[in-house]
């Protein structure tokens, strides 16, 4: 059934409502699961720091970081609401082929995201906090290593998006393959500049140690070959 431009304006609005709200009731909820959070993110590092001491240094630093990480909570359930409704509101104008080809986009993407935040966690975080900690400790001068908990949980959910980011790849690049602008044997020319791509943006984008540039080119560089696999042939 066609719709008049007035209820499209009516249905657009109703989705925009519907994910506000749920972004609302995932920051409540974050909110409660904040202090739960806070420790399960700091388990990499104090599991190689076992006597380490997190700082406070400030008296708004607890509520900031409520509401940093109920707010990251909203984000996660709010863009995957929101990337569904878009694609409810736009689905009765596509075509077949074309609804088939973004249901698995929409389901794989979350899907990706969470295993780079995952590969973050459990393989990164111990390897780069072990490294910062022995280098801290390490130093030639008398210290004490107490960093603070909102600059730790600041890198720690940065690095968590990074990840996550970075393994959409495969997906950016099935989309501009399914849109014309880039054939497979395109893509298998340019495998040369994509790794120094791919070296550079890890290089960047990590913290700065070897290993830890390494971990993120190595799984970008996987998802790259295994993205030519999903490409249409030439």
């Amino acid at each position: 059934m066609k719709m008049t431009l007035m209820q499209h304006f009516v249905e657009l609005r109703r989705r925009v409502l519907w994910v506000a709200l749920i972004s609302m009731c995932a920051f409540g909820a974050g909110w409660f699961l904040a202090p739960p959070l806070q420790r399960f993110l700091t388990v990499p590092l104090l599991n190689v720091w076992p006597d380490g001491t997190l700082l406070y240094t400030g008296l708004a630093d607890g509520l900031m970081i409520q509401f940093s990480l109920a707010g990251t909570v909203a984000l996660m359930i709010g863009i995957p609401a929101a990337m569904w409704h878009a694609w409810a509101f736009a689905a009765p104008g596509l075509r077949k082929n074309e609804k088939n080809f973004i249901w698995p986009v929409l389901l794989m993407s979350p899907v990706l995201f969470l295993a780079g935040a995952a590969f973050a966690f459990y393989v990164l975080f111990p390897v780069a906090f072990k490294f910062f900690v022995e280098l801290n400790q390490a130093a030639p001068v008398p210290s004490v290593l107490m960093p603070a908990v909102r600059d730790y949980l600041t890198f720690a959910i940065g690095l968590l998006k990074v990840f996550g980011l970075a393994f959409q790849l495969p997906l950016v690049l099935v989309l501009l393959n399914r849109a014309g602008v880039l054939s497979r044997r395109a893509a298998r020319r340019m495998r040369r500049y994509a790794i120094v791509a791919i070296v550079a943006v890890a290089a960047v984008l990590t913290p700065p140690d070897i290993v830890s540039q390494i971990l993120l080119a190595l799984p970008m560089w996987a998802l790259f070959e295994v993205s030519l696999l999903f490409m249409r042939r030439d």
